[in-house]
């Protein structure tokens, strides 16, 4: 029998600290002071940005302010997929023409390689693997979806992703109920606590000041407001991707969506024989609701999927923990993909936000009429995304600053871009619930009717989010 929701580590941040420890926290912000650049969040976006400015210009003074400690929000909890993925790719193509769409695809694949280069030459041992993305159907309908992606994604430029039957998938991994898959090079698995940690340390010693236990409540030019104290620069930066919402003025900027998940025990020698994966390719499907997972550099599953998405007034968690209801829910997407496992325990659950603009693109800007800039939005891809808007931030502060000139990066399509603000409440709640709720049908409905076609329930889901 297995073990019931109530037996597993519930939160405690995530698995990943369970696993690794949690820092030292750093001290806050003693009084008012000045910097050259400001950077408001220290999770992936605000500490690879200060990264890459003090990499290129080391005489600048970098101030990274972090409300918790770094790496508390979705650096710390994600599910470890250093991917090609961008959100918003198909929208900056109908705004600036496919070839503009080509170029910042181009860029994603390479960040990939990026980080693997800087995590090696920093001394970052982050568990990085670099076995591609896998991702599988299991429904006629699902399949159809695939095979339509697969070929989108090639329009791409990606000429290197591959294609696979049912037998091909199985000899990959054994998904029960698997009869197809695509798979990208582009891809590697990684424990997300070590590389915010190492990259946090390798910061520091380039002479970048952080502060933790330093919540900015207001962003304005010029100025990053704390309780204790108000750091003035020319360039104030904001990177609180899902927390963005608790910033004065910016509850409907980005949506903070709730992401979960689970991690089992290590797995032994026999259970893997029966599930396959030595590639230890991260996995993801083509369901509507879609999941996510990897195999662990100690031999686990971490799963992850959408449990309650939104809480009303774009609330964020406590310290990650997780309703019991969506532990279950993911131990049966578990189950379902691999049910020689049905009596694995499940160890620990935690969740987190990411942020998620109106129109589901992630977006890098600065204003240079008041030097305030951001970069966010990356609706569940930020692993990777964050290092490509990190490497962006710095040439338009350069830019801007007349250190540098226009570069590739400058002018890819996302740069810039505007969007308007979600729905007040309860609107956003009711419309993001809603949205949920019928992908779930329509995913149910797939298993069930074993048709090709897609469920129109999920088209009607894509309107309603403004996905499409």
């Amino acid at each position: 029998m297995s073990p019931t929701a109530s037996d597993v580590v519930n939160g405690g941040i995530s698995f990943w600290y369970a696993d690794d420890g949690l820092p030292a926290v750093r001290g806050p912000l003693s009084g008012d002071t000045s910097a050259d650049v400001v950077i408001v969040g220290g999770g992936y976006t605000g500490l690879w940005t200060a990264y890459y400015l003090k990499k290129a210009a080391p005489f600048l003074r970098i101030t990274v302010l972090e409300q918790r400690f770094c790496g508390y929000g979705a650096s710390g909890r994600n599910g470890g997929w250093l991917y090609n993925g961008i959100a918003g790719r198909d929208r900056y193509a109908k705004l600036h023409g496919h070839e503009a769409a080509v170029r910042l695809q181009k860029a994603m694949n390479d960040t990939v390689d990026e980080v693997v280069r800087v995590a090696g030459e920093e001394g970052i041992d982050a568990d990085l693997h670099k076995g591609g993305v896998l991702e599988v159907a299991r429904t006629p309908a699902q399949l159809a979806r695939l095979r339509d992606f697969h070929a989108h994604e090639l329009s791409y430029g990606e000429k290197d992703r591959e294609l696979y039957g049912a037998e091909e998938t199985a000899e990959r991994i054994r998904v029960a109920g698997a009869v197809g898959s695509t798979w990208t090079p582009h891809g590697a698995r990684l424990h997300p606590v070590k590389l915010v940690k190492g990259l946090a340390a390798a910061v520091e010693a380039l002479g970048v000041t952080i502060h933790e236990s330093t919540p900015v409540t207001e962003i304005r030019p010029r100025h990053a407001v704390t309780p204790y104290g108000t750091v003035r620069a020319p360039y104030v930066l904001r990177c609180t991707e899902g927390f963005t919402a608790n910033l004065k003025g910016q509850r409907r900027t980005w949506l903070p969506m709730n992401s979960s998940m689970i991690a089992t025990r290590p797995l032994t020698e026999e259970q893997w024989e029966t599930v396959g994966w030595a590639g230890r390719e991260t996995l993801g499907d083509m369901a509507h609701a879609y999941m996510y997972a990897q195999r662990t550099a100690d031999g686990r599953i971490a799963l992850g999927g959408r449990g309650a998405p939104y809480r009303f007034g774009s609330r964020t968690d406590n310290d990650g923990r997780t309703q019991e209801t969506t532990i279950e829910a993911l131990r049966d997407i578990l189950v379902g993909f691999f049910p020689s496992l049905a009596g694995v325990r499940i160890e620990h659950a935690w969740s987190g936000v990411l942020g998620v603009p109106r129109d589901w693109c992630a977006t890098v800007t600065l204003d240079r009429s008041t030097g305030l800039g951001w970069a966010g939005g990356y609706v569940g891809s930020g692993v990777a995304t964050t290092n490509l808007a990190a490497r962006t931030l710095r040439d338009l502060v350069q830019l801007d600053s007349g250190q540098a000139g226009r570069t590739d990066l400058t002018e890819l399509p996302w740069v810039g871009h505007k969007v308007r603000k979600w729905e007040p409440e309860p609107f956003r709640w009711l419309g993001v619930h809603g949205m949920y709720a019928t992908y779930r049908a329509a995913d149910r409905r797939e298993l069930t009717t074993h048709t090709p076609d897609s469920s129109r329930l999920a088209r009607l889901a894509d309107r309603v989010a403004g996905r499409h």
